[in-house]
């Protein structure tokens, strides 16, 4: 029975097919009473796990404290695409920021995707990965963005992208409906998940502490040893890194107006026949369209198509997921129209403005990292290799990416989820006319 699910007081799982079909079943410690740590890092998702492992590989006491459990967010909801780049493109980071940040970045986009290979290997997580990526196009101008693309990412040293006409890309994804393609080698998908819970296993094994169903009440600040509280307990360390992204929440009042939340939703079929699963993603790729409001789809390790899609902005659910999901999957496979649908979910990740993810200091110890606006898998193991090496003293990449401005959303708290729907509905327009 499909489980339309997002959010559980008692910080248990949402009903997702990640959940229920984990491979590590964790027995959460709440934190009660006074902790010490080199480094305290407040939320158990990607950033927080690779900021902490980093920094624990080179000898720092590290303590996690997540409100819910370890993966309970965006990082245990994903889509599971390791997609090189960030939200906005070299070409948009280029005119905002000028050609020497857009050459900085472009000497990164791919560091994320590499960690989380390393990580993998590293500590023998098993989360079902597997490599490449495909981009689809819809129209001509789609495939004209990934000639530019293409182009664009070479210039900076980046050649793993290879153009893919109708027949390629119909080879790599049984469907007439895409005029092209182009695949990323370099990219992949894996069980996001299973990764978060290996990571996590993986930092206890250098010495980490975990505390989950613990949410933090406040942050002391003004301390020189800043002190993280919960309503049992308090950590009081040398540095703070806040890692909270779309469900930090108002914990820390000055950046609750930084980023948007936006939920996104998945649903997972049921396992499908060897051949219908061969026949549709021959060569077992994730897959994700041009378009702005796009879909992203790959097959799970037991043959399932995990589809996903559509954005509502503020971070609310659709009443039902499947109702909204469904449609869009047999769009692309007519052959799935009857097939079962086993679960649904629905998560949030954090827009910024600029669609740039944004890192920097709330105080002399405290650090932050959020808004990786939907590229959040790649981004975060990005940021918390950048955050670990700061915190050790090596700064210039962290203060390069602390300088980029950032900006709030035109019309506040109030009115930023109507202004990012209204621009939504401009790029569907452009979508759906091929402009």
């Amino acid at each position: 029975m499909a489980k339309n699910v997002s959010y559980a007081g008692d910080g248990s799982y949402p009903g997702s097919y990640y959940a229920a079909s984990r491979n590590i079943q964790r027995q959460p410690v709440k934190l009660e009473g006074d902790v010490e740590a080199d480094v305290c890092i407040i939320g158990g998702g990607y950033t927080g796990l690779a900021t902490a492992i980093h920094l624990a590989e080179k000898g720092y006491k590290v303590t996690i404290v997540e409100g819910a459990q370890i993966g309970w967010g965006a990082s245990g909801r994903n889509g599971g695409q390791i997609v090189n780049g960030l939200n906005a493109g070299l070409d948009k980071i280029k005119r905002a920021y000028g050609d020497d940040a857009a050459r900085f970045v472009g000497g990164m986009v791919q560091e994320g995707a590499e960690t989380i290979y390393r990580l993998i290997e590293t500590y023998n997580i098993d989360c079902d990965l597997k490599r490449g990526n495909l981009y689809t196009a819809y129209t001509s101008a789609h495939m004209r963005e990934f000639e530019a693309k293409k182009a664009l990412w070479a210039s900076y040293g980046m050649n793993d992208h290879v153009m893919l006409d109708r027949d390629a890309i119909r080879k790599e994804v049984g469907t007439d409906a895409y005029v092209g393609g182009m695949l990323d080698t370099s990219g992949g998908h894996m069980h996001p998940l299973n990764l978060t819970l290996g990571e996590a296993r993986a930092l206890e094994s250098l010495g980490g502490t975990i505390y989950e169903l613990s949410p933090v009440t406040r942050v002391d600040k003004s301390a020189v040893k800043p002190v993280v509280y919960t309503e049992k307990g308090k950590v009081t360390a040398r540095v703070v890194v806040a890692c909270g992204n779309a469900y930090l929440g108002t914990v820390i009042p000055e950046l609750t107006d930084r980023v948007l939340p936006a939920s996104t939703q998945i649903i997972a079929t049921e396992p499908l026949s060897e051949a219908l699963a061969k026949k549709l993603i021959p060569g077992d790729k994730c897959v994700e369209d041009a378009r702005y409001i796009l879909d992203y789809f790959r097959l799970s390790a037991d043959r399932r198509m995990l589809f996903g899609g559509g954005t509502i902005y503020g971070g609310t659910d659709p009443s039902d997921i499947i109702a909204k999901i469904r449609p869009n999957m047999t769009k692309v496979f007519p052959e799935l129209a009857n097939v079962k649908i086993d679960y649904a979910w629905s998560g949030n990740f954090a827009i910024s403005f600029t669609r740039v993810p944004q890192m920097g200091r709330l105080a002399p110890n405290v650090y932050f990292a959020h808004g990786y606006s939907g590229h959040g898998v790649t981004g975060t193991h990005l940021f918390g290799k950048i955050l670990a090496n700061a915190i050790d003293g090596e700064q210039s990449r962290f203060e390069r990416f602390a300088a980029m401005p950032w900006y709030p959303f035109p019309g506040g708290r109030m009115f930023r989820a109507q202004y990012s729907t209204i621009g939504s509905w401009w790029y569907g327009f452009k979508d759906k006319f091929g402009l």
